[in-house]
């Protein structure tokens, strides 16, 4: 199985590393010209794997950094590009990125800044990474607290999803996967959101035929988002639902007490699809059903406090889709339907956090 994206292949399973192993062999002028980026959890889980597939990758370069969101900075950028100054890589080298949304968000833009952009080649090993962070050419790191504040548009050579490597994850991280999945449906397919309610991530994990058309089905939902608008100058805009508290709760909480990023954007489709009933049209009935769905995965246990209100609005300020001067939002119309560049006020946003 295969999706076509603009510029952008996506393969699965078996046939994807039929076709990885006959790009190296025949597109990459040497094996000492390939680099494999992990972190400390892929290489010990998931490079054994991609090694028993395709053998002769043990002779290349491993660059190794530590696992983590704190790592995702331009200083592990730097380290990054020492190693591969250091293994004597050219405009012609390859990197492979082996892991969640930090790894391919790292190794991309390290790819696209290395003498000025080398090729690069992602499998996400991770939910998230496969229905999200590893889709749609972004790239990027944060700068102090704000996500994703330096970054760039670069195309992979394409993607590989191997749903194996989803038997190496704990709960938590499948639930993080899943808060993208179930966005994809709230912002563009009730039916696919009505799917995804349906299962219990216990019995999923073990069934790989039924996760692989789930995750095809919201790479496709993504993928045609994507193709209409790559630059996000429009309706890309509605992929930022829940984005726009959950990535501030997550910035403030990075030092404090860590939140996975799809626990961070759970909490935050909660809070914004109460504004979104407040000025959006979004019925009751509809966000009744959204806040007890995802509040079961994520139940809200402490309401955040006034103090912790203030400064995630500073952090709001600071967010990238922000115009003149305006917070900007993605707000949802009803289940499958989504506007964007949606202006809400300050007092608005601190009464979400209170209900």
């Amino acid at each position: 199985m295969k999706i076509k994206k603009r510029g952008e292949f996506i393969y699965f399973n078996k046939k994807a590393y039929d076709v990885l192993k006959n790009y190296l062999l025949h597109k990459v002028d040497s094996i000492k010209n390939i680099f494999i980026l992990v972190d400390d959890i892929t290489h010990a889980h998931c490079l054994p794997i991609l090694f028993q597939n395709i053998n002769f990758l043990k002779k290349s370069n491993v660059i190794k950094i530590k696992s983590g969101e704190e790592e995702k900075n331009i200083n592990t950028c730097i380290q990054i590009c020492k190693n591969l100054e250091k293994f004597k890589a050219t405009r012609k080298s390859l990197i492979i990125n082996l892991g969640g949304g930090v790894i391919t968000d790292i190794g991309g833009f390290v790819a696209s800044i290395f003498k000025r952009g080398i090729r690069f080649i992602n499998i996400p090993t991770t939910l998230l990474g496969m229905v999200d962070a590893a889709i749609g050419y972004k790239t990027g790191v944060n700068l102090n607290y704000i996500k994703n504040e330096i970054g760039s548009f670069y195309i992979p050579e394409f993607l590989i999803i191997d749903t194996h490597f989803l038997r190496t994850l704990p709960n938590k991280e499948i639930v993080s996967g899943m808060a993208e999945m179930l966005k994809h449906g709230l912002i563009a397919s009730q039916n696919f959101w009505e799917q995804m309610i349906q299962i219990q991530t216990d019995i999923m994990i073990q069934n790989e035929n039924k996760w692989m058309n789930l995750i095809h089905q919201s790479i496709l939902i993504k993928q045609n988002i994507v193709n209409q608008d790559p630059k996000e100058e429009g309706l890309r805009k509605i992929l930022n639902f829940g984005h726009t508290i959950g990535h501030a709760l997550e910035s403030y909480f990075m030092n404090i007490n860590k939140i996975l990023h799809g626990i961070a954007v759970i909490m935050g489709m909660i809070y914004e699809s109460w504004i979104s009933c407040k000025i959006n049209g979004l019925s009751i009935s509809d966000y009744k059903e959204i806040k007890s769905i995802l509040s079961t995965l994520c139940p809200i246990e402490n309401k955040i406090s006034g103090l912790e209100i203030k400064k995630l609005l500073f952090i709001m300020e600071h967010d990238k889709k922000n115009e003149k001067n305006k917070i900007q939002f993605s707000l949802l119309k009803e289940i499958g339907k989504c506007s964007y560049n949606c202006q809400v006020p300050s007092s608005l946003i601190k009464e979400s956090f209170l209900n």
